[in-house]
Order: structure tokens, then C-alpha cells, then sequence
């Protein structure tokens, strides 16, 4: 696999390929919950001044009225993305009275399910939509996992690299083709080697026992209010986290061969029912409790760490997009909110993050076998729980090999691929980040979950107390400096833009309910 590697690597080495790499896109989306600043999830609706979270195009909501997601637009650097993401969090601050953004992806005091508001999208049958199918999602997993917040990373190389790539490998594919091709197998990497992540970059070595509602749990106990694990990075991406452990029992797992394998296998479990969902019941007393008792109610339902996407066009599946169009980009949807940094997310970060993405298109990237989905999945979860541990053993194939030994190997295998990114952007950010990354490795008490655990006990303080300072420290960043009249502007404008496109689609609805999500589920 090195030799093959190495030789994807010499290849960039041709005229062009720089200036093609420094075209790539990056985007975020953030969440983060509501809350009042004494505690527990803000019971408010999503503010008006905000715009239309149905049609907004920056900022919405995930399941809950009070879990808001922030998107930027695909940027064409780092700096610009952070900088959005920065001027998007600054407007919201600026209309939001009386509460703050949670700076955590573990939630805050949790006051039983009903606690947790479903989000409101408005009367249209695309907004009921929406809202059945997250009352689904909460009677499947439980309000509570859904309101866990983290942060996607968005990325996509340019056409030309694409082309200038294409060549290169003598591949004379159809072009979009050979992209989707390339994407999964880049897409299959991300998810060999997606334990790295929560290593790194896990902040959520805790949790307020609240989450738990009183159930029975392995964890350790802290102090009165919080658990947590001594060695976890990430206990969101853990067994205590979102997941559709239900897909286990039916059998479903999503295929990653190829674009047409993994679209299939999405729309077998949209169309399989499930005989533990069906108990649910789905239109019971007139009122939809979800939107079917299949396995997936849609494919956004399927939790993956890692998603290929295509973007949608009106009420499109993410299935019949891909098949369409193919991949367009590639989602990493196993980022912690960032609890050290007012964005959620820092520079460094994203430098990483863009050298794995090419790392993980030059590397071979053959098929997953039944066993090394197995060891993917436990490789995850051992990180989560237990990643800071000395002398931790991963599975890799049929062998065992110390997380240590396995992290060095890969981020050391990094090093020219961020020299040339480097080159690419006429920056050292890349390879620094790299850097610092190996000295994480080494160092485990350089991670942010070794970091947040060590500040609660310096400060005496449960997870609960230490969340709630970091939130109001970044409400401070974010009053203390004031959007320009310009870009507040412009804010405005699109959330008002935003409510006339709620309008205007509540407005041509003409078909029932019943009729909408009949005609959704039977385009292919």
C-alpha cells in the first residue's frame, strides 16, 4: 500500500497540480444548543431575527428547536471559513437575549425528554416533514442523544485537480465517474483510519448525569453531577452516543464499495420495514409519529462518521442525487465541538483535517471486508472510551498494533503531503499542524479531552460548571467584538429573504400531507 502511495504522491509533483489543490473547498456546519445561562436547554423558539430555519441557507436547526446549526458557504481557504463561521456566530449573538450557545457537544442539564423541543419549520408539508421525522428519530433513540452537537467538515478538490489527477493516473473514465470513484475510495480511508480523529481532536471526555436520566451506565463517576471516563476522547462517538444500533439487529449495514453500492443499501433500509419500529405505530390518532417503520425513516437517519454527498436539488433523496450526479464532496461528520475555541473549531484543525483528506485519496483504498468493518467499528469505540490509555492495541486486519505505533506511522506518512499543501497555499501551516499533532501522539495530556478533564479538576468543577464557564468566556469573545453595519446587513436581508421563501412554499403546498410523503418515497 506504501509503494503505491508514494507513487500517487510523485505524481503531484507535475505542473498545475499546486495551483489546482489550492482551488479545493471547505465548508462547516456547527451545532450548538440554546441554553439559559443558569442551566438547561433555552425552551424559546428559534428566533425570528434569525430567519426561516426551513429555508435559511446559514442557519437552522438540527432536531431540536434549541440545537442550532450553523452552515457556512464552501470557501476557498481556511481563514475565509473560519472567518464566516465567526461572522454567522457574531449575528446570531447579537439577536439572541437572555441565553447562550453551549460550547460543548456533550448537552447541559437535561430535565427529562420532554425537555428537549422538537424543531418547528412551519405548516408547509416539507417543514411537517421535517418535525415527523425528528418526533421519529426521538422515539427510535431518544431525545436526549439527539441533541449532542458536533461539527461537520465539508471538503472538495476542484474540477481542475480533478482533471489534471485523471491524467495523471491514465484513467480515461467518464469524468464524473472517476471522481465518485475516487471520492469512496478516499471515503473508505476516512473510515479505516476515523479513530485518529477522536484521538486528536475529542472534547468529550464527560457528560452531566442528567444525560443519563438515571440509567444504569459503565462510566466513572467524577463528582455529583458529572461522569466521565479516565482515558475517553470522545464519549459522543462512544456507546453512550447517537447510533442506530437497531441496524445491527435487522442486518443493514451501508455498503462503501462503490457509488451504487452505497446508495442501494441506503434505499434497502428506507424501504425494509422494521418490526420494533412498526411497534411505534406510524400514523396513530391522526398524528404521525414517524414517518415510516422502515429501518431508516431517510437516509439522513444513517450515522456514519463519514458521508459521500451530492447537493440536493428541492426534495430530492440523498440516494437518487448521488446516482444522478455522483459525489460532489465528502462530509466528516466526527468532529467535536471544539470547547477551547469561541468558533468550536480551530485553524489548526482544519489544516489537518484538508492533509487527511489528501492523504486519504493517495493511499490505496481497497474494499472493506466484513471483518474490517468490524474492526472499524471497534477501533471507534475503544478510542472513544478509552484513547489516552497507555499501551492501547487497535485492530488493523487480523493483527493488533499499538494506537501509538499505528498514529505515528500515518502522521508521519503525512508530513509530504502537507509540505504540499504548504507549497500549494505558500504557507507552513500543514506541516506544522502535522507536527503538532505527532507530539499529541507522544503526549496524550496534549488532547483537548486530556485538557477539559485536567481544567475540572484544577478548578474543582463537574462538567456541567466547566461547559458553562467556557460558554459564557465565548459569549464575552463574541460581544466584544461588533459585526460590521455592512455584513450586519446582509444578515438581515437573508433572514427576511429567508421567511418570504417559507411563505411562498407554505403557499403552493396543494396536495395533502399523506399524498407529499407517498410522492417523496416513490421517486427513485
Amino acid at each position: 500500500m506504501y509503494q503505491l502511495f508514494q507513487q500517487h504522491l510523485s505524481l503531484l509533483n507535475s505542473p498545475g497540480i499546486e495551483e489546482a489543490l489550492a482551488k479545493s473547498k471547505i465548508g462547516l456546519e456547527k451545532e450548538s444548543l440554546r441554553v439559559m445561562p443558569e442551566g438547561g436547554i433555552a425552551q424559546t423558539p428559534h428566533p425570528a431575527a434569525w430567519g426561516s430555519p426551513l429555508t435559511h441557507p446559514l442557519i437552522t436547526t438540527d432536531f431540536s428547536e434549541a440545537l442550532t446549526e450553523l452552515v457556512t458557504p464552501p470557501c476557498d481557504s481556511i481563514s475565509e471559513v473560519i472567518q464566516s463561521l465567526d461572522d454567522i456566530q457574531n449575528f446570531i449573538y447579537r439577536n439572541l437575549d437572555n441565553e447562550i450557545l453551549w460550547a460543548t457537544s456533550m448537552p447541559c442539564v437535561v430535565a427529562g425528554e420532554t425537555s428537549i423541543p422538537l424543531a418547528q419549520y412551519g405548516s408547509s408539508n416539507a417543514a411537517q416533514m421535517k418535525t415527523v421525522y425528528r418526533r421519529g428519530l426521538g422515539l427510535r433513540y431518544g431525545r436526549a442523544m439527539q441533541v449532542i452537537a458536533g461539527v461537520h467538515f465539508n471538503y472538495s478538490f476542484s474540477e481542475e485537480f480533478w482533471q489534471l489527477y485523471q491524467k495523471l493516473l491514465n484513467n480515461d473514465e467518464p469524468m464524473q465517474d472517476f471522481i465518485s470513484e475516487q471520492y469512496m475510495g478516499l471515503v473508505r480511508n476516512l473510515l479505516r483510519y476515523g479513530w485518529l480523529v477522536p484521538y486528536l481532536f475529542g472534547a468529550s471526555p464527560a457528560v452531566c448525569k442528567s444525560f443519563l436520566n438515571g440509567k444504569r451506565t459503565i462510566l466513572h463517576e467524577f463528582n455529583e453531577n458529572t461522569y466521565y471516563e479516565p482515558y475517553a476522547t470522545s464519549l459522543r462517538l462512544g456507546d453512550i452516543g447517537y447510533q442506530n444500533n437497531k441496524e445491527d439487529l435487522a442486518g443493514i449495514k451501508a455498503c462503501y464499495d462503490s457509488l451504487d453500492a452505497y446508495a442501494e443499501s441506503l434505499q434497502y433500509a428506507i424501504n425494509t420495514p422494521y418490526s420494533g419500529y412498526e411497534e411505534i405505530g406510524v400514523k396513530v390518532n391522526g398524528e404521525y409519529l414517524q414517518l415510516n417503520a422502515n429501518i431508516l425513516q431517510i437516509e439522513n437517519e444513517y450515522y456514519s462518521t463519514v458521508r459521500p454527498k451530492q447537493i440536493l436539488q428541492g426534495n430530492e433523496k440523498p440516494s437518487a442525487a448521488l446516482k444522478k450526479r455522483g459525489v460532489a464532496y465528502v462530509e466528516l461528520r466526527s468532529v467535536d465541538v471544539n470547547a477551547f475555541d469561541p468558533h468550536g473549531i480551530n485553524s489548526e484543525q482544519l489544516h489537518f483535517f484538508e492533509v487527511l483528506m489528501l492523504f486519504c485519496l493517495l493511499q490505496e483504498s481497497p474494499t472493506l471486508s466484513d471483518s474490517e468493518i468490524d474492526a472499524i467499528d471497534e477501533n471507534l469505540v475503544l478510542v472513544a472510551h478509552n484513547g489516552r490509555e497507555t499501551g492501547l492495541d487497535l485492530r488493523r486486519g487480523d493483527e493488533k498494533i499499538s494506537l501509538q505505533d499505528w498514529a505515528s506511522e500515518l502522521c508521519n506518512k503525512m508530513k509530504p503531503v502537507a509540505s504540499l499543501l504548504d507549497r500549494a497555499h505558500y504557507c507552513e501551516n500543514y506541516f506544522s499542524s502535522v507536527k503538532s499533532q505527532i507530539a499529541s501522539v507522544f503526549d496524550p495530556d496534549l488532547t483537548p479531552s486530556a485538557r477539559m478533564l485536567a481544567e475540572m479538576r484544577e478548578n474543582n468543577e463537574g462538567f456541567f460548571h466547566h461547559a458553562q464557564r467556557m460558554s459564557k468566556h465565548h459569549y464575552l469573545y463574541y460581544k466584544s467584538h461588533a459585526l460590521p453595519e455592512s455584513k450586519v446587513k446582509l444578515f438581515e436581508d437573508a433572514a427576511k429573504e429567508s421567511i418570504d421563501k417559507q411563505r411562498q412554499i407554505e403557499a403552493e403546498d396543494s396536495i395533502s400531507f399523506d399524498d407529499f410523503l407517498q410522492k417523496y418515497f416513490d421517486e427513485e
